[in-house]
């Protein structure tokens, strides 16, 4: 993996941008879905897509890409925006979310959309799917495979009990090329996590298993690059990389709200801004967002 230059900050800075604004596009389009999450998550997946994954958009099913599973489902969005923008299929089929007979469903699902590596939905499940992949990988190449594993979760579906039989599944058989990137961002559907079911340091709880931790400010692009390259370096265990990031990120209202988990711009909320002005305050807070290139 190349290091960032300001050339490459300011490409995934813009790139992240565009993310953001597709996410409330397609959000206000499909008129359900989840908004938080994504917005937060929009400076990883463009440090993904456009730096960190090997792989190649028009040739999906190349065997020496590295493999991407996204256990938060819910976040699909942001999934399906960074794939558009990185080539996998047109931006405008992002206006599609959620509809009859497209292939951008509520939770990503392979049979719909085959260029993803899973299908998810049920929360706690995807880490055990990247386990199974990062060992099988190990069984038929070798250790030394070229590619790597990552797995995206949220923090609130560390309530379920399975991701914690693949963390000591992982640290047991020292997978070191696998990577979890832990979404921290303190909030579920129902409230701040530490109010639902408190998770103390998640970074310590990962550490006792026998992984590599990295904990980073998830909006911070040379954190996001430089926490991955340590802990692709680590070879005799998996890595798992905590971002804290701000949910809602971008747009005023929704920042740090956890009653914007689950709800579109459009949604009537006691407190919030009038349903009909919320994706035009949405979009112009993007386009000034940290000083960012105004897309008109």
């Amino acid at each position: 993996m190349q290091p960032l230059d300001d050339k490459k900050i300011g490409l995934l800075k813009e790139k992240a941008h565009d993310i953001r604004v597709s996410i409330i596009e397609m959000l206000v389009s499909a008129g359900s879905g989840h908004s938080a999450g994504p917005l937060g998550m929009a400076d990883i997946f463009s440090a993904l897509y456009f730096h960190i994954l090997k792989h190649d958009p028009k040739v999906p099913t190349w065997p020496g890409r590295d493999r991407l599973v996204v256990s938060n489902g819910h976040i699909c969005p942001v999934l399906y925006a960074a794939m558009a923008h990185s080539g996998y299929f047109p931006v405008s089929e992002l206006l599609t979310l959620r509809k009859f007979g497209s292939r951008l469903q509520g939770h990503p699902h392979r049979d719909f959309l085959p260029m993803l590596e899973t299908s998810s939905g049920p929360l706690g499940s995807g880490l055990s799917q990247a386990v199974g992949m990062a060992l099988a990988d190990r069984l038929d190449r070798g250790k030394d495979s070229g590619r790597f594993f990552y797995c995206v979760m949220s923090d609130g579906e560390l309530d379920e009990g399975q991701s914690w039989e693949a963390v000591l599944l992982a640290g047991k058989e020292k997978l070191g090329n696998l990577i979890a990137i832990v979404d921290r961002n303190n909030i579920q559907i129902d409230g701040f996590t530490e109010d639902v079911m408190p998770l103390g340091s998640v970074a310590h709880k990962f550490e006792s298993f026998g992984w590599h931790v990295e904990e980073i400010d998830g909006h911070n692009f040379e954190a996001i690059v430089e926490s991955v390259g340590r802990a692709q370096a680590v070879f005799d265990g998996p890595s798992v990389i905590v971002a804290r990031t701000i949910p809602g990120k971008g747009v005023s209202y929704m920042e740090r709200d956890f009653k914007w988990h689950g709800n579109p711009p459009g949604t009537a909320i006691p407190g919030e801004p009038d349903p009909k002005e919320q994706a035009k305050i949405a979009l112009h807070d993007l386009r000034t967002l940290d000083g960012q290139i105004e897309h008109e």
